[in-house]
């Protein structure tokens, strides 16, 4: 059995435990770091896994350590792990958004393997999507061990250049919230056409659980779907074609290119603050 060090007992640590030891995985091949104890306590209690305040030499000699902490305490996380790791040179995985791999090297070393993460909210269930980039460092070994680890989460889809996590960022990483937004929206449209709260949202939710599962289980790509359920001259037709005369395409990929943007954006205000 490989043994795995998360450094952050949060929510991700959380779903991602709960999907390791329903896999098989034994309690005390993992460890949980965290300084709240809160958090520790239910950790060892719910999943019978080893816990610590803080990291020894002794934890961090394993096959994976995942990195599981706010992006914002992340540098100085690092860190003060750098000295603590000794000899050992487990793998590394990053589940924080906007933080390069160039910046986890500078604050931990170049000589470990690498993998980031970008996992999405619903992982929380465990029907997640995560990207994932390796670096050059990494053996096959070490992917199979990350693929594992994070497909108890969801999907995993693997790129091939790092700046590709950008785009998973904004495809699967913060796709969630469009789809919740377009949710809203429409129970907005159903309460102005009459339905009460309750049924407009009851609908609405349904409704997108329906289609989710008819576009996974079906077969068919979703514009097949599209043209199946749309009848020539039609109600759908006609939200369809309102749809298309205020450019759905053109506002969903301005997003999408705008979410992308900023999580470049961000790596380089990391870059920039670290440099000064």
């Amino acid at each position: 059995m490989q043994s795995i060090v998360f450094i952050g007992g949060g929510n991700m640590t959380t779903s991602l435990i709960s999907g390791l030891r329903n896999a098989g995985w034994a309690g005390d091949a993992i460890t949980v770091i965290d300084h709240n104890a809160d958090k520790r306590e239910r950790l060892a209690g719910q999943y019978r896994v080893t816990t610590a305040a803080r990291a020894e030499a002794a934890h961090l000699a394993a096959d994976a350590v995942v990195l599981a902490v706010k992006p914002q305490v992340m540098a100085e996380t690092v860190r003060a792990l750098a000295p603590v790791f000794g000899d050992a040179r487990p793998l590394i995985l990053s589940i924080a958004a906007g933080i390069p791999l160039a910046a986890l090297r500078g604050w931990l070393g170049a000589d470990f393997a690498y993998v980031r993460c970008m996992p999405n909210t619903p992982s929380l269930l465990g029907v997640g999507a995560t990207g994932l980039y390796a670096d050059q460092a990494t053996t096959a070994e070490q992917r199979e061990l990350a693929d594992t680890v994070m497909a108890t989460a969801g999907l995993n889809a693997w790129v091939d250049d790092e700046s590709l996590i950008d785009a998973v960022i904004a495809t699967s990483g913060s796709g969630p919230a469009y789809f919740f937004a377009f949710m809203e929206a429409m129970m907005a449209g159903a309460r102005d056409l009459g339905l009460d709260k309750t049924a407009a949202r009851d609908l609405v939710l349904q409704t997108a659980l329906g289609a989710a599962r008819m576009a996974t289980e079906s077969g068919d790509d979703p514009g097949t779907l599209r043209k199946k359920v749309t009848s020539k001259g039609g109600t759908t037709a006609a939200a369809l074609a309102h749809f298309e005369a205020g450019d759905l395409n053109a506002l969903v990929a301005g997003a999408m290119h705008a979410a992308s943007d900023r999580a470049a954006g961000l790596a380089l205000e990391l870059s920039d603050s670290e440099s000064s």
